[in-house]
Order: structure tokens, then C-alpha cells, then sequence
């Protein structure tokens, strides 16, 4: 009899932060981490310790946050668990770590497992973090293990992404035509002011031409009134 075992896959490590609104999540080994690095999400912030060896943490924002929205309550979670799962930052009193957007991180194949370096360097911040056990093991009771398929999940975000954008772009059209539909209103309410305005100059004229000749006519009657007086005299 022949026993086939279905490999697993990567063994993710999942807690929630204390605020209770975010997922954050690290891989087991270094290993793993290449996985992780990756099988990432948009909405992820990468966490490490800097110049040591550490866990690979990261932060999942809800969508269309920016690094910006992190607040210091979150940065606190975040850090502290990168610093405690570090071998040697770990004994430390502080020390700092670097955090970066998911898709900043940049793996060429003459890396080690686990090893990274950034796109955009000036896009990585840097924060000092002291040792936090209170907040570790806020964060550790939340923990939980998990086995899940990394590719199907990034698979899913990233059609989930076109639809997406498919749909951003369907109401930019429509907002494009709407702008159109009234810059042409304004443009054709414009040209009927301008006629409007010349019909009012043409009937000023007209008006004035008229109000010309009828005194010019009152002028000629009263001329010829006092030109039969001084006859008749």
C-alpha cells in the first residue's frame, strides 16, 4: 500500500491587532518568508528589523489606505511583534525597524532565502521600538496557524483588482461625459447669450435710427411751419 501525502502549504502565523480592525501575519522561517515576499497583497506593509535578522511581518490595510494611515497604536503592534520574533533584537532594549509597501520590495535571484532590498529606497520609513511585552503578548493571544494557499489568494485579490479598476474606469467615462455633456450646455447657452446680445445691439440701432428720423421729420415739419408765417407776414 502505497501512502501519498499532499505537501501543505505555507504555514502562515495570523493575529489581529489589539484595535481589533487588522490582520497582521508572519511566516515561521525564512523559508516561508519567501512566500510571503512573493505571494503579497496591495494593501500589505512589510515590517523587519533593521540591520538584523528577523521575521518577515506584515500589515494588511483596508483598501486604498496609504502608509500615512497607519496610526502610532498600529505601528506599535506591528513593530513590537517584528522586534520580539528577531534573535538578537529580541535581547535588545530597542531597536529600530524599517517598514516599506509590499510591492517595494524587490528579490533578484542572487538573494538568499528570505533576503530583500526596495525599488524605491526613499519610500521605506524607519522607526525606533523598545521591547513591549505587554503588547507582544496582547498580540500572541490572537495568534493562530494557518495553512493557505498564498497563490490562490494573491489570484483572487488580483482579479478582484481588475474588476476593480474595469469598474473605476466605467465611472470615470461616465464622469468624463457628463463633464462634456455640460462644457457643450455652457458652450451652447454661451453662443445663444452672444446672439442674443447682437439682437439686442441690432434692435437698439433699429431703435435709434427710428427715433433719428422721427425727430428729424419733427424738425423738418416745424422748419416749414416757420417758413409759411414768415410768407404769409
Amino acid at each position: 500500500r502505497i501512502i501519498i501525502f499532499k505537501k501543505k502549504g505555507t504555514m502562515v502565523l495570523y493575529f489581529t491587532s489589539r484595535c481589533g480592525n487588522y490582520m497582521i501575519y508572519m511566516g515561521r522561517d525564512k523559508y516561508e518568508n519567501e512566500d510571503l515576499i512573493k505571494y503579497g497583497h496591495p494593501e500589505d506593509v512589510w515590517f523587519h528589523v533593521d540591520d538584523l535578522s528577523s521575521a518577515h511581518v506584515y500589515l494588511r490595510q483596508k483598501k486604498g489606505e496609504k502608509l500615512e494611515d497607519i496610526n502610532d497604536d498600529l505601528l506599535l503592534d506591528c513593530s513590537s511583534l517584528v522586534k520580539a520574533n528577531s534573535i538578537a533584537g529580541c535581547k535588545k532594549t530597542s531597536v529600530y525597524v524599517v517598514y516599506t509597501r509590499w510591492k517595494n520590495l524587490k528579490k533578484t535571484k542572487d538573494m538568499v532565502e528570505g533576503q530583500v532590498s526596495f525599488h524605491r529606497p526613499k519610500n521605506v520609513r524607519r522607526i525606533e521600538t523598545e521591547k513591549n511585552k505587554p503588547t507582544v503578548n496582547e498580540l500572541n493571544r490572537t495568534k493562530r496557524e494557518e495553512f493557505p494557499d498564498l497563490y490562490q489568494q494573491q489570484q483572487e485579490r488580483e482579479r478582484e483588482s481588475i474588476e476593480e479598476k474595469k469598474l473605476v474606469r466605467k465611472e470615470q467615462i461616465v464622469e468624463d461625459r457628463a463633464k462634456e455633456k455640460q462644457r457643450k450646455m455652457r458652450v451652447l447657452d454661451a453662443k445663444k447669450e452672444d446672439e442674443q446680445r447682437k439682437l439686442d445691439i441690432q434692435e437698439t440701432v433699429e431703435r435709434t435710427r427710428r427715433m433719428n428720423m422721427e425727430s428729424d421729420d419733427d424738425s423738418s415739419v416745424s422748419s416749414e411751419g416757420s417758413d409759411d408765417g414768415l410768407l404769409g407776414f
